[in-house]
């Protein structure tokens, strides 16, 4: 490929580093350094570049498995893009214009984001499960003043101010203040900038998932993630030609991360596969007759697949990886008994791109979520910002990472507070094995302490999910007279079992046969969990419903205590 700016040719540089050393994880993350961007402008220096005139796959979309999809190539998203940036200029879209991008999993998302890149547009995602209070709240937030949004969701921006321009994908329902994006395509395919963009100019608003307060607003640049996500494309082990599928929805960063910049950066195609309702048999399915050979899901999705006989499917993955929240050692055993890979554990967060994880060649230490990836350097410390081997991971930012955001947009007293004394601060607590794996704790907010002891909400729920009758389960502390706090199980029970005492009884008895006794759960709960729309659990909203419970009643519904069975003891 030639034609590339100085920019890109450094960022292809450092991406060919780390594809010649995938499975080498000492030399990569010796060798590589984040590249030196001056004006850089991923879209128009390197996609449209790289995708000149070449017909591999780019995105492959299917929506009904017995009619194999659609597939676009590289020259064809550059082009499709380029007319999308002409569209939306003639709309008056200009560099540095928020748009709001609420789409769903169909090529117009893709084609938006390339051409609102291209226009030096600034791009907020949201997902389609926004409420229309949600909706108003972050396009006033934003500050957007374009939204291009899916024809079902129209509905939920009737409230925005009337300054707003509108526009509709799938058609416009006859609502005449909104503007059919299928104009789009008869638009020029050759694109012209107005001007260079800086590599620090701001690219993407994305809100946080809010498990533990109100979604903040973090800002990204045209380096932080375009070129950040080297190391997500170098966790996940990606190569040019791979067929990449990450489960994951619209609106949230991880579909930046692994559906558009860490596939793309390896010259891969982003693979989609549409449905209604999450079958667990339809997806194993989808592998086998597409031939994807990579695989990126959250625990949640591996927890549903390792219920089905995963042996029977003639899978033609190399590599799969989980994200969003730990993995349980059980699930990652048996998907590795069924198709002798192991699932490896990767850790980031929407403020950077993926910090820690298990690349390919490596051993995968049960429990661990990996070491630092190539790039970060991290650390663990305490409240007081001193190094220890248990404690909050932090990144310093005297070896700032490429990947991590600018700040909190609208909030510099976030911004100042996530970025004091010198360090990126996470909110996330991990544990350094003497090995440099890194093990992952709880949210700093999550752990508690019980009769002096620190526990791990995370370590105690990937125990409960352990028992047949569990589906999910999170762990939160509930006040005791005595031991300060005792850990209490909110629990899912799986279909064909039935919530009750006797139920109960054996969650308790399975709990002092797998647990120290410090850790047992001497409390539990059969009830719902409140999860945030990105489907994370809310375990702050569960442990405030514990601090403010009365002394009376004794128990809640559905809430049974150890010491209701002394035959346990």
């Amino acid at each position: 490929m030639t034609g590339f700016t100085p920019s890109a040719q450094a960022f292809i540089d450092a991406r060919d580093l780390l594809l010649r050393h995938r499975t080498d994880y000492a030399r990569a993350y010796a060798e590589f350094a984040w590249p030196k961007l001056d004006t850089f402008n991923w879209a128009l220096d390197y996609f449209d570049v790289m995708a000149r005139g070449n017909d591999n796959p780019a995105l492959w979309i299917v929506d009904d498995l017995a009619n194999g999809g659609t597939r676009y190539s590289f020259a064809q998203m550059s082009e499709r893009s380029s007319r999308m940036a002409n569209f939306l200029r003639a709309q008056g879209v200009a560099r540095g214009d928020r748009l709001l991008l609420m789409l769903p999993n169909r090529v117009e998302l893709w084609d938006v984001m390339l051409a609102a890149m291209k226009l030096g547009a600034i791009v907020l995602p949201a997902t389609t499960q926004l409420s229309p209070d949600d909706v108003r709240e972050r396009v006033e937030t934003g500050g957007a003043r374009y939204v291009v949004v899916d024809a079902a969701e129209l509905g939920k921006f009737e409230a925005l101010d009337k300054s707003v321009k509108r526009i509709a994908v799938g058609g416009t329902n006859g609502a005449s203040e909104w503007i059919d994006l299928s104009r789009a395509y008869d638009a020029s395919p050759a694109f012209e900038p107005d001007g260079p963009t800086r590599a620090s100019d701001p690219l993407l608003l994305y809100f946080t998932s809010g498990t533990t307060s109100k979604p903040k607003l973090v800002e990204h640049t045209h380096e932080s993630y375009p070129v950040g996500h080297l190391s997500t494309m170098y966790w996940i082990g990606l190569m040019p030609g791979d067929i990449h599928w990450n489960i994951s929805s619209p609106g949230w960063a991880k579909h930046a991360w692994s559906c558009f910049f860490a596939p793309w950066n390896a010259q891969a195609c982003v693979f989609v596969y549409n449905y209604a309702r999450f079958v667990p048999k339809d997806t194993l399915a989808a592998l086998v007759q597409c031939g994807v050979t990579t695989l990126c899901a959250p625990p949640t999705v591996w927890r549903m697949l390792v219920q089905e006989p995963l042996a029977s499917y003639a899978v033609k993955l190399r590599e799969i990886v989980g994200a969003g929240e730990p993995l349980n050692p059980e699930i990652i055993e048996r998907v590795r008994h069924a198709w002798d890979i192991a699932i490896r554990d990767g850790y980031g967060q929407t403020e950077t791109t993926c910090q820690i994880g298990n690349p390919p060649g490596q051993p995968v230490v049960a429990g661990s979520m990996g070491r630092p990836l190539p790039g970060y350097r991290v650390e663990l410390v305490d409240p007081d910002d001193q190094p220890v081997s248990e404690g909050e991971i932090a990144l310093p930012l005297l070896h700032r990472p490429l990947g991590l955001m600018t700040g909190y947009a609208n909030n510099a007293k976030a911004s100042e507070y996530a970025m004091r004394n010198g360090y990126y601060h996470t909110s996330d607590v991990a544990m350094r094995r003497d090995d440099g794996y890194y093990v992952y704790v709880g949210r700093a907010d999550d752990v508690f302490k019980s009769s002096d002891y620190r526990l791990s909400p995370f370590e105690l729920e990937s125990v409960l999910i352990e028992h047949e009758a569990i589906a999910e389960a999170a762990v939160v502390p509930s006040p005791d007279e005595l031991r300060l706090s005792v850990p209490k199980a909110f629990v899912i029970v799986r279909q064909g079992y039935e919530a009750g005492p006797d139920l109960a009884r054996e969650v308790f008895r399975f709990s002092r046969e797998k647990l120290a006794p410090y850790k047992r759960i001497r409390r539990l709960q059969f009830s719902d969990l409140p999860k945030t729309i990105s489907g994370k659990i809310r375990r702050v909203e569960l442990r405030r419903r514990e601090m403010e419970r009365s002394a009376e009643p004794a128990r809640q519904p559905d809430e049974y205590w150890e010491e209701d069975f002394p035959e346990l003891r």
